[in-house]
């Protein structure tokens, strides 16, 4: 039962990938659907590490979190001056180690 819903949601992600990626599928999305989807992988990636920075133990508190706010302005930081993600994922990744193994 588990095996059949991995593959069944892995054809159904497939399929939608597919459809935008396949030059030859005559599906094509007008300039407005295309910039309101530009702003989906943002929203995501917000959604996922607002909570984590700001609220790590459930509570807004400045106080346990001070290594997570670091690294998180760190990595904007880096991101807008370099504009490389991997440079920005690793430097900020080492930061955050550093921080949280030898500071608190």
């Amino acid at each position: 039962m588990i095996f059949a819903l991995i593959v069944l949601l892995t054809s159904i992600v497939f399929a939608s990938r597919y459809l935008f990626l396949d030059p030859k599928v005559p599906l094509r999305l007008s300039s407005g659907a295309q910039r309101f989807l530009s702003y989906a992988s943002p929203a995501v990636l917000t959604a996922i590490w607002g909570p984590i920075v700001f609220m790590p133990h459930g509570d807004l508190l400045f106080e346990d979190n001070l290594p997570y706010l670091i690294g998180a302005v760190f990595a904007i930081v880096l991101a807008r001056i370099t504009n490389n993600v991997l440079l920005t994922t690793i430097a900020s990744i080492v930061l955050f180690l550093l921080i949280k193994l030898y500071v608190f």
